[in-house]
């Protein structure tokens, strides 16, 4: 099973949308995109993503995959 990572397509157009398409091509990472997660005052404010059911937030698209990862490394679904 792998971890999964949910994103709003609204922040995905505020700007995650560089670090959807970098875990998309992990073939270790599930991605889901929604049409909304119903975080709209996190949406408008930072990009965020959900990582198994976790809110991982970052400043930039870069930080916000850097975090996802290191999150992913340190929360084992095993």
């Amino acid at each position: 099973m792998n971890p999964l990572v949910e994103f709003c397509v609204s922040n995905l157009a505020n700007g995650s949308q560089d670090t959807f398409e970098v875990l998309e091509m992990d073939p270790n990472i599930d991605v889901l995109e929604y049409g909304c997660l119903s975080y709209c005052t996190k949406c408008s404010d930072t990009l965020y993503a959900l990582v198994n059911g976790e809110m991982v937030e970052a400043e930039t698209p870069e930080e916000l995959t850097k975090k996802i990862y290191k999150f992913i490394e340190d929360n084992p679904l095993f």
